[in-house]
């Protein structure tokens, strides 16, 4: 599988025009003209993620008349935080799955997979600083990244203020605390939320989760790979509504 590419201004225009999802317009420094700038304003007005990039990024598509810009249209089509928790209201007490700057594709991919085996409803990952919804990911997640609802979201405290304003608690997964996972109540609307691999979840977002929780660990080695963790708490999640 293969990531969609489209080259030259007016055919990202139109698709951008038509409300064809774009994951990121990539810019040769030098280019520039009445149709690029057609180009960046609607990249600008929709928000549209984007990288200046030297010529070299263009020698391979050097048959193509890119003319000095091409696109990556988003193999997943996502949702915003408002589409996704009105896909909710019918749902029984649902777990979705916030991921703060996870940034392993591989790991994405599998996080994404087994949130599919536990009935997860939706995975909110950030708009910049995330893992790509590339075709490794999608080859990880053995296609779950197809079934199971995607959001994007600029800023992760906001989607957690809206979430709880919907009736979700917000279940941090982090070593920060005395709580084990399996001491909260997880068969109520909750989102789990899984920190990046190198720093875990940022501060200033565990300060306004409802609970923090962590899993047992013995031995010498201090922490768990981030997909590994996720599966401990959505099995654990998945086992108490089973009850």
């Amino acid at each position: 599988m293969k990531t969609n590419e489209i080259f030259g201004s007016r055919a990202i225009i139109e698709a951008i025009n038509s409300d064809t999802q774009i994951e990121k317009v990539y810019i040769l420094k030098e280019a520039e003209n009445e149709l690029s700038k057609e180009l960046f304003s609607l990249i600008k007005s929709n928000r549209i993620a984007h990288q200046y990039v030297p010529i070299q990024k263009f020698r391979k598509f050097e048959d193509k008349n890119h003319q000095g810009v091409f696109a990556k249209i988003a193999l997943v089509r996502t949702i915003t935080i408002e589409e996704l928790t009105e896909q909710l209201v019918l749902e029984e007490n649902p777990t979705v799955l916030l991921l703060d700057q996870v940034t392993d594709v591989r790991n994405f991919g599998a996080i994404a997979r087994t949130a599919s085996c536990t009935g997860v409803k939706g995975i909110v990952i950030l708009d910049k600083g995330s893992a790509p919804i590339s075709a490794d990911a999608i080859k990880t997640s053995a296609g779950a990244l197809f079934k199971i609802p995607v959001c994007r979201v600029n800023h992760l405290k906001d989607a957690i203020y809206y979430l709880q304003g919907s009736g979700f608690q917000i279940v941090a997964a982090t070593e920060k605390t005395d709580n084990l996972i399996y001491d909260i109540d997880l068969k109520k609307p909750t989102a789990i939320i899984m920190g990046s691999e190198e720093r875990g979840i940022n501060p200033s977002t565990l300060k306004i989760c409802d609970h923090k929780a962590k899993l047992p660990m013995v031995g010498e080695i201090g922490s768990l790979n981030v997909s590994v963790a996720c599966g401990a708490f959505l099995y654990e999640s998945m086992r108490q509504k089973l009850q």
